[in-house]
């Protein structure tokens, strides 16, 4: 543990590269990796979750990121269990921070899982209402991992297989598509199968494996939540292609190159899980309750909107960028596109303003306001690709006209050719270069497309958000405006009443 000179214990980048180099399965193009934190796939992304817990771990850094569990011991923000207004606001700047250092691309970032399991201890008594054994685990696991100020990943999607049947039924030969329970006994029970997806697993510490779709019955079998190391024996992560690994240099793909959180497949080879790491099992119910009962998804997408604020901020801040280095920034069009884009960007960080501010207590504990977290989330969906598009507007032709690589400046006949097309008003040539190879890593290339696509779905189709969002808005409220003005009149009145004068 670092002390960081002020003798408090505290969590930094070094401890945390040494617990990923912990003998986990990544299997990245048919081949077993043996050390994420030195793989040329996966060490930058590694390198750049340490760089968050060094961060929180400066002595001039503690207070604002970092919070006294008690004996010295100083955890993330992200562990804190509001009790007010003002707590939460404190938290959220942590994690706002926190964004920063990756410009909001890091979406699975330890802040992220971390709030849906905080969210879920918020309503630990949905545990003890379902099996008070089972509530103690959850509740010592969600202590530990709190102290050791744990980098979380989870798995909540199943396979998608064919979606005309139900994920119980998917046919002869599919038993172990989908994870489930296949032994129980003294012990805990074993799991065989996969989850989708283990964004972030590479980096994390451990996976908490769940349901976030729902389950029939007849489907108990894949009804469960536990968690595990992720050097857990029999666990296998099916990495995605690297973006990191096919990055040029970081002058080339300063994104790709250092926040390709990556993506997994987790295939549970008969897992056994001891019973102080289940939390429920065979109740298809409590899947739901699980995430929906207590603050967790509320709490888990609060913190993804937080992120997504930062993230839209640093697109904003490049399209005016873009503006600047072509010379357009002055013309009319292009401001109303970047007004456009400037308020994007204000409305969903204002609607998270609004979450804290319009909260409410579920106990001792203060929540964000549930419809404008899911009313962001539409938004925001739909905002996304606009935002691109807009950003790809603006530069137009300028993305699809750059050096090769950065090695294209080593050639002194190159370098002189380039100098001489790359013009900009504002700068350099080749810090116009640097500033459109930024642009096209974050808009155009592979690495942007995957973040495109997962802006879009991480919190599920737009049907899915929609729905929250039906759910959860005040109709009452909103249709008794009109019943209380219909209330004033009658249409007997009206007919009887005597006919304006033409």
């Amino acid at each position: 543990m670092s002390s960081s000179g002020t003798g408090a214990s505290v969590k930094d980048g070094a401890q945390h590269i040494r617990a990923v180099r912990d003998g986990r399965a990544v299997y990245l193009d048919g081949q077993l990796v043996h050390d994420v934190t030195t793989h040329s796939a996966y060490r930058n992304a590694v390198a750049s979750a340490a760089r968050m817990y060094d961060h929180q771990a400066r002595p001039e850094n503690l207070e604002r990121m970092t919070f006294d569990l008690g004996n010295g011991r100083r955890v993330s923000r992200a562990w804190q269990l509001p009790g007010s207004y003002a707590e939460m606001v404190e938290r959220r700047k942590a994690l706002v921070e926190w964004a920063e250092l990756s410009c909001g691309f890091l979406g699975r970032s330890p802040d992220h899982v971390a709030s849906s399991v905080c969210g879920q201890y918020m309503g630990i008594e949905v545990f003890e209402a379902h099996d008070p054994k089972r509530a103690a685990a959850f509740r010592d696991w969600f202590e530990q991992v709190r102290r050791d100020d744990v980098f979380l990943t989870y798995v909540i999607n199943n396979v998608q297989g064919d979606r005309s049947k139900a994920f119980g039924s998917q046919g002869p030969g599919a038993e172990d598509m989908i994870a489930r329970i296949v032994d129980e006994d003294s012990g805990g029970i074993t799991i065989r199968g996969a989850k989708l997806f283990a964004t972030s697993a590479i980096m994390a510490n451990e996976i908490f494996v769940g349901s976030g779709q729902p389950l029939q019955r007849g489907e108990e079998h894949l009804a469960f939540s536990c968690a595990l190391p992720m050097n857990a024996k029999g666990m296998k992560m099916l990495s995605r292609k690297s973006f990191e690994a096919t990055a040029t240099s970081e002058y080339d793909n300063p994104l790709s190159w250092r926040f390709d959180e990556n993506d997994a497949l987790i295939f549970f080879d008969d897992v056994k899980v001891p019973w102080e790491r289940v939390f429920h099992y065979r109740s298809t119910d409590m899947c739901r309750a699980q995430l929906h009962d207590t603050p967790a998804h509320v709490y888990q997408n609060y913190q993804a909107q937080i992120r997504l604020s930062v993230k839209l901020r640093f697109l904003v801040g490049l399209a005016r960028g873009i503006a600047e280095t072509i010379g357009t920034v002055n013309f009319p069009p292009v401001r109303e596109t970047l007004g456009k884009l400037a308020s994007q960007a204000a409305v969903i960080e204002g609607m998270v303003l609004g979450m804290e501010a319009g909260g409410y207590h579920r106990g001792p504990y203060w929540l964000p306001n549930k419809h404008l977290l899911y009313a962001a989330q539409v938004q925001s969906q739909e905002m996304y690709p606009q935002v691109i598009t807009a950003i790809r507007e603006l530069a137009g032709g300028a993305l699809l006209m750059l050096p090769s690589s950065a090695r294209d400046f080593g050639n002194p006949e190159l370098e002189r050719i380039i100098d001489l097309t790359q013009v900009s008003p504002a700068m350099s040539g080749r810090d116009r270069v640097k500033l459109l190879k930024l642009c096209w890593d974050a808009v155009g290339s592979e690495f942007a497309s995957r973040h495109l696509q997962y802006e879009m779905f991480y919190a599920g189709g737009q049907y899915v958000t929609r729905g929250h969002s039906y759910r959860t808005y005040d109709w009452e409220r909103a249709t008794g405006l009109a019943a209380a003005l219909t209330d004033l009149y009658r249409l007997e009145d009206s007919v009887a009443a005597p006919g304006r004068a033409a």
